[in-house]
């Protein structure tokens, strides 16, 4: 039985296609991917609480500048050519995955 050429079932290959680009490959890539990945999500749980610290009450703005910064990356990232990413993309990707997770987990930490 085949699927049906759905908007759904594109975005499950297209998913598969890049975790499959992430998991699959040479060592190098594999580890690349999965240190950038925790490291963004170190940055992510400690720059906030660090500018918290810091500046007092001003965490919404660390998490403020820290979607910017994200939203940057992801801007930069659409201006690259589609197909196989390079190993400093990869990372940088991964750095942002991470970085997101931790932000959202600690709001759900937080309760907001």
């Amino acid at each position: 039985m085949t699927l049906q050429a759905t908007r759904y079932e594109q975005l499950q290959r297209r998913i598969g296609r890049q975790l499959n680009q992430t998991l699959v490959g040479p060592w190098r890539r594999r580890s690349v991917g999965v240190l950038a990945l925790l490291f963004g999500f170190l940055i992510g749980s400690n720059v906030t609480m660090y500018w918290f610290q810091r500046s007092g009450q001003n965490r919404p703005a660390a998490v403020l500048a820290m979607v910017l910064i994200l939203e940057l990356i992801v801007r930069l990232r659409s201006k690259v050519r589609p197909g196989p990413w390079p190993l400093p993309w990869l990372a940088l990707d991964n750095l942002r995955i991470g970085t997101v997770y931790a932000v959202v987990l600690e709001a759900y930490k937080l309760g907001s």
